[in-house]
């Protein structure tokens, strides 16, 4: 832990030190100006991994596991969840989620952003995919991409990437029946770091528990180091209580050190505490809130599964956790199905054998006589694929003020709320229908089939959406609140749709075109 100093002043203070806030402070850093960090968490050891241990499983459970109502670490905040249909999940420390991710690092497409024209659906972002282009290229450089050029879905990337993890017996066989259907899929980009001393993937499989060989792409390996390095100051342990303002401009943070309150002075502040924790402050401290959608708009990427049971071993558990297969061939907009929008199809890795056994799967298995014959037809004969649909955005789904719950310095705790959009469901049941369709052309004997998948809410989005117009937006398309100046949201919740695609590849590279921004404008002010 980094104790903070009695108080401070910085050109920037950054809330968060998960994926946005390592990628903003590094860029930022390297712009010359003064960084200071606060980390309500602490440092993650990737050493100290239990995915090595006998009990990994357990402690998956446990400690490690992704939902702090379950993990209740001492820097943990509850969340009431109980008006959602989907538990959010995230981690508080040093690289934030990026500890506990599969690491799929896709990009949105670029018709994400504009949806409403094209689609009638959701509203069009301010800004284009060719805006994020080069910042999407300089995350990818950054984090460590392994995957294959020329994904036709894509314009033309420029990125390189290291070839991608190879295909499991079971995701090989999906491939396979993929081709025959006329589907089209792509090697999955992952986020998997690069360089001298960096241990190669060895495609081990719990990769949600911080890799202990140090391949897996997370913010506190592969940006943090180098942001430390250009000068920028990290402080853990530092809860940011307050958001303090003056005559309509940020003038710093209040955090709390242990119980201490320490003034962090600058006049720009970037949130960066995810699409809940951002939200949060936001309403605690009731800033930037003119359009009433501060909390607003919440999506989280509804999931459903597919698994399909193979006579013959596919050795679905080894390999990747998110999966070397992906496919978005159903990913743009046909209305013959009956909704706007789509889905992506991913290979899926299973679980070890205590989680199969409990039914992570979607079934548990039988206790008895019956049990071993079960499990030895279930574990290692199963392959799954994911559906993740596009979740347009609803203003009640929402974040909200607990009246109950508190962290441990009193702030209100976050409430969800949130029901799966209705043309999400209908996505949701065409995806489960191709996957069945892929898994059986595969050669599967017996399906589980899971339409929602309540433990799968790691994306976080939409609560604090960028746009144009002030009365309709929190932030500016370059993230900047319309009602504060100096008060920057650089994470998830300036979304304005989710597509159907993990968003942190998108979420690092808006940091870094919102840093750019700062640093551009902080020094034609003192020009």
């Amino acid at each position: 832990m980094v104790l903070m100093d009695a108080d401070s002043e910085s050109d920037v203070v950054i809330v968060g030190a998960g994926a946005a806030g390592a990628a903003a402070a590094w860029r930022l850093a390297r712009h010359g100006l003064s960084v200071t960090c606060l980390e309500q968490g602490d440092w993650v050891d990737p050493k100290s991994s239990p995915s090595t241990d006998s009990d990994w499983e357990l402690l998956r459970q446990g400690p490690w596991n992704p939902n702090p109502n379950l993990r209740r670490g001492s820097v943990d905040c509850p969340v009431d969840a109980s008006e959602s249909s989907i538990e959010p999940l995230f981690f508080n420390g040093v690289g934030g989620s990026t500890v506990m991710w599969s690491c799929h690092f896709p990009r949105l497409h670029p018709s994400d952003f504009a949806t409403a024209s094209l689609d009638g659906a959701g509203d069009d972002w301010p800004i284009r995919y060719e805006e994020l282009d080069p910042y999407y290229d300089m995350n990818e450089r950054m984090m460590g991409v392994a995957g294959l050029a020329g994904n036709p879905a894509y314009p033309p990337m420029h990125a390189k990437r290291t070839p991608p993890v190879g295909l499991s017996p079971g995701a090989l066989r999906v491939a396979e029946a993929f081709n025959r259907l006329g589907w089209s899929w792509w090697p999955a980009d992952l986020s998997l770091r690069t360089g001298t001393n960096v241990a190669v993937c060895n495609n081990c499989g719990p990769c949600e528990l911080h890799c202990p060989r140090r391949a897996k792409g997370a913010a506190d390996l592969s940006y943090w180091p180098l942001a430390l390095a250009a000068g920028a100051r990290l402080a853990t342990g530092a809860r940011v209580v307050d958001v303090e303002t003056l005559g309509g401009r940020v003038t710093g943070v209040v955090a709390s050190d242990g119980g201490a309150l320490r003034r962090c002075k600058a006049p720009v502040v970037i949130l960066a505490a995810n699409g809940i924790g951002t939200p949060r402050l936001l309403l605690h401290c009731g800033l930037a809130n003119r359009s009433g959608l501060v909390g607003r708009r919440l999506m989280l990427h509804p999931l459903a599964r597919v698994t399909g049971i193979f006579e013959q071993p596919v050795e679905g558990h080894r390999g990747i956790a998110a999966g070397a297969l992906v496919s978005h061939h159903f990913y743009e907009t046909d209305m013959a199905r009956g909704f706007r929008r789509g889905v992506k199809l991913q290979g899926l890795g299973s679980h070890g054998p205590a989680l199969t056994a409990l039914g992570s799967l979607g079934r548990r298995l039988p206790w008895g006589t019956r049990h071993h014959a079960t499990f030895a037809n279930t574990f290692g004969h199963a392959f799954s694929l994911s559906i993740c649909s596009d979740d347009m955005p609803d203003v009640q789904n929402r974040v909200v003020l607990s009246g109950h719950l508190a962290d441990s310095d009193d702030v209100p705790a976050p409430k969800v709320i949130y029901r799966v959009p209705g043309e999400a469901k209908a996505a949701l049941d065409f995806g489960r229908a191709r996957a069945t369709e892929a898994l059986a052309e595969a050669g599967a004997a017996e399906f589980i089939e899971m339409d929602s998948v309540a433990g799968a809410g790691f994306h976080l989005m939409g609560t604090a959406r960028m746009g144009d117009n002030p009365e309709t937006s929190v932030v500016d398309r370059w993230g900047e609140s319309h009602d504060v100046a100096g008060l920057f949201v650089l994470d998830g919740s300036a979304f304005v749709t989710a597509a159907a695609a993990n968003p942190t590849n998108t979420i690092q590279a808006l940091a870094l075109r919102g840093a750019d921004r700062i640093a551009e404008t902080r020094s034609a002010r003192t020009a």
